[in-house]
């Protein structure tokens, strides 16, 4: 860690405080471990070192050592290491008073119980703190702290490590786990100027030509100080020009493996990928699937292992659990990144990202093992390229001749396009196909999935976002192995009657797109027939429309009759003349024969809702549901199918419109006690009074409730006791001038809370001792004034408060004002 000796210099000072806080820690005088963690190359090491040589721990503890930990473990070198420096001090000491007659021990000759009985002897009496550097494993640990554990006056050891596994394995305390983040940007281009540069330089004035290609080295850094420190070390011996900078920037896969002065990173990196069980490997090796920057979904990438077959059912965990332990393995060792948005989910973590310079380390082990490839821009082969993993990349515009030269389709396991879709990506030939992943794909059609029922072995397909679907074809129901069907965000009105032949499904997604008004067909038959009578003139229209266009001639190189026929016949009429909502799909009778389903999702029980919620109470393996459509018809049956899913994790329960779900959901109704996250979309009035008895919710969500008691909701919802998230969303409350108050002892494990309650929102109030976990504060469309914020100050655990969607200089000012007096310092957040 060389590399790193100057950064701690520079956007490491509130860290450095931070840690040094819970050193010197006066709530507990007993033995305490405090855990450093963070991904390879964040400076962990560096940031220890300089707050144990700090002023203010040299005065507090009488010893001090400070020991990496060797590979391989050997724990008589470590003892051996610590009572040199232990003693050393003690020798230090005892010259300063003049007390010179000890003589040196042979420490070197020393046997282990010889080393424990001197170690013994060093800690035996004064305050201690101790450092060790990257442990790696928890099994190391547990041979290192018995020793320390008998020895009482060893006060505070420090450790550092790449896992969070093990962070809390050593800190069984959460408070005394800290974790290292990248260097924010503007602290990560000070590091970069000072080591290319030599010295503090404002970029912009003295080398303006330079400025563009530092931004994409810092991007390819990520604010990774290793990275940042090695690459600037290394460019301060370059030609200072774009020219050089750039061919650095292009080439840093490269550079990484061949250039020696760059070899540090790259070595450190890898480091962790090899210390990777074997099964979790495989999981890191797929995501070079995705493109550089892009935020992958939790549930997607569990989906595709499992798919896949990285995963297998293991002692009553199913093949998606068991994934989902790899999904948090990787996070936990930073080998993938939890993205922003997803940090304060219910999960922990709902999607992740690859950082830059790792996601090289990726790229690189999986060629090397012919895994994955990526057709891209400039992508040439001169022979057939034997892959498992097909990525797409949307900016590559090659024809059908040039993708069959490239690429050897037999061998394929996976494909996923991102980007523009062209109907030649997929093939007969590729008969191994597992997963199918279209999502957010364009200029996908119907016709395109006309020989999607060849595909026999897969298991997982995804039109996500695809909103150029309209319908799914029968022959959907040859694919017997298919596990995951997610086709949200498409335009599709019902899902065909052959779904119900796949017995092996066990997630069902699926939700439509708005009705776009420029597409609409409503506005026409108005013009027709006026609005009272488009009933009458709908089949007519419909019939006469399918007789022009039904035949299959193409229109252009995407679309022919007869999908212009289904956008009218199966969405646009369908739409109108059922009268649905903009939200749901209608499925086929039989849905209870699909006994492996764990999620489903949204469903429109506002037709045929009888039959629906019959098939839905069958399904006793759910975990996830979404319904919409409710009305007063179906709300006492629905609650009633909720109540036999006894398994049921996640419900989301929507009906719009001014009736909305007002006398729906009424009752005393015990729905299962393993519900953790609940969301009510529509007009309530009232709170439904089961909610007080979910003692397990974690997650709340309200929208266009129209709740009109706020004191007595806001009562209610702060007596539950595990509710962590609540997210309170347009229109929860009715009428203008809503003064929310949070009173002492009530939400005592909420962690986030998000007020986007516009123009209803008047101010939010918090008690001293009112949500004591709260760490963020989020608002947004609302106006805040000097008088809108109370008592956050109070808020023991706040660490952000964000400001989402065009908040003023003044607004801003008066939160500031408001977190003033919060001893915790709490960030300002614009987004």
């Amino acid at each position: 860690m060389a590399a790193l000796e100057e950064s701690h210099l520079v956007g490491r000072e509130k860290e450095k405080s931070e840690v040094i806080k819970l050193v010197t820690d006066q709530a507990t005088e007993q033995f305490q471990v405090i855990s450093v963690w963070g991904m390879g190359g964040l400076g962990k090491t560096t940031l220890v070192k300089d707050i144990y040589q700090s002023q203010e721990l040299s005065s507090m503890f009488e010893k001090r050592a400070c020991v990496t930990i060797m590979r391989p473990f050997n724990l008589e070198e470590l003892l051996r290491s610590l009572v040199m420096q232990l003693d050393r001090e003690s020798s230090e000491q005892r010259d300063l008073v003049g007390l010179m007659g000890s003589t040196k021990k042979t420490f070197m000759l020393m046997s282990l119980a010889d080393l424990m009985k001197e170690l013994a002897k060093l800690l035996g009496t004064e305050k201690c703190l101790i450092v060790l550097d990257d442990v790696s494993s928890t099994a190391e640990w547990n041979i290192i702290i018995p020793i320390f554990r008998e020895m009482k006056n060893t006060r505070r050891i420090i450790v550092t490590t790449r896992e969070e596994g093990i962070a809390k394995h050593c800190s069984q305390n959460q408070k005394y786990i800290y974790k290292l983040k990248v260097l924010a940007y503007e602290d990560a281009h000070n590091l970069f100027t000072k080591k290319v540069f030599k010295g503090t330089i404002t970029m912009e004035k003295q080398y303006p030509e330079l400025v563009e290609q530092a931004k994409l080295i810092l991007k390819k850094c990520d604010q990774l100080p290793l990275a940042i420190v090695t690459i600037g070390g290394f460019l301060a011996t370059q030609p200072k020009t774009p020219l050089e900078w750039r061919k650095l920037s292009e080439h840093i896969s490269a550079e990484l493996e061949m250039n020696p002065e760059l070899g540090t990173i790259r070595t450190i990196l890898m480091r962790s990928y090899d210390g990777l069980p074997y099964h979790v490997k495989s999981c890191f090796l797929y995501m070079p699937i995705f493109p550089e920057d892009h935020r992958v979904g939790r549930g997607r990438l569990v989906r595709r292992w499992s798919a896949e077959g990285y995963s297998r059912e293991l002692r009553g965990k199913s093949a998606e659990e068991i994934a989902d332990s790899y999904f948090m393995e990787l996070i936990s060792r930073s080998m993938i990144l939890p993205s922003e948005e997803s940090i304060y989910s219910k999960e922990g973590v709902g999607s992740c990202q690859f950082h830059d310079l790792m996601r090289e380390i990726g790229i690189s082990k999986s060629m090397e093992e012919n895994l994955v490839f990526t057709l891209e821009e400039g992508c040439s082969s001169n022979s057939q390229v034997t892959m498992r993993h097909l990525a797409i990349n949307g900016n590559w515009k090659g024809d059908q001749s040039e993708f069959e030269s490239i690429v050897d389709m037999s061998r394929v396991r996976s494909l996923t396009c991102f980007g523009n879709w062209r109907p030649f990506f997929i093939s007969d030939k590729m008969r191994l196909l597992r997963v199918l992943d279209l999502e957010d794909a364009t200029g996908l059609v119907n016709h395109h999935l006309k020989h999607i029922r060849k595909f026999l072995h897969l298991r997982y397909l995804s039109l996500r976002g695809c909103e150029e679907i309209y319908h799914l074809p029968d022959s959907l129901g040859n694919l017997t192995q298919l596990e995951t069907l997610d086709v949200r965000g498409t335009s599709m009105v019902m899902l065909p009657k052959t779904i119900i032949k796949l017995r092996n499904l066990k997630s069902l997604c699926a939700s439509r797109k708005p009705v776009d008004e420029d597409v609409s067909c409503e506005k026409l038959l108005d013009a027709l027939s006026g609005t009272d009578n488009k009933m009458f003139f709908l089949p007519l229209f419909s019939v006469l429309f399918c007789l022009a266009c039904c035949a299959p001639q193409k229109i252009d190189d995407n679309m022919n009759r007869h999908d212009v026929c289904t956008i009218f016949c199966c969405y646009a009429f369908s739409t109108i003349a059922m009268n649905l909502d903009q939200y749901g799909v209608l499925v086929p009778r039989g849905m209870q024969k699909l006994k492996a389903l764990h999620t489903l999702g949204v469903v429109n029980i506002g037709r045929r809702g009888k039959g629906v919620l019959k098939d839905i109470k069958g399904l006793i393996q759910l975990r996830k549901l979404g319904v919409t459509g409710v009305n007063k018809e179906n709300g006492q049956e629905l609650c009633a199918a909720i109540i036999s899913l006894s398994r049921l994790e996640s419900l989301s329960i929507r009906s719009e419109g001014k009736p909305g779900l007002f006398g729906c959901l009424d009752g005393k109704f015990m729905f299962p006690e393993n519900l953790q996250s609940l969301k009510l979309y529509g007009n309530l009035v009232k709170l439904p009074e089961w909610v007080q008895w979910l003692k397990n919710l974690v997650k709340l969500k309200l929208q266009s409730s129209m709740i009109s008691e706020p004191d007595t909701a806001i009562q209610v919802l702060g007596n539950l006791p595990n509710l962590a998230l609540l997210h309170l969303l347009e229109e929860s409350f009715e009428g203008k001038g809503v003064c929310l108050s949070f009173q002492q002892g009530s939400f005592v494990t909420l962690v986030v809370l998000e007020l986007r309650l516009g123009p209803s929102f008047k101010s939010v109030k918090f008690e001293q001792g009112a949500a004591p976990k709260l760490e963020l504060l989020k608002f947004c469309y609302v106006d805040i004034k000097s008088d809108s914020l109370s008592g956050l100050d109070s808020l023991s655990g706040l660490k952000e408060v964000m400001l989402q969607y065009n908040f003023d200089a003044d607004e801003v000012e008066c939160v500031r004002a408001a977190l003033a007096k919060n001893p915790n310092r709490p960030v300002v957040k614009m987004v």
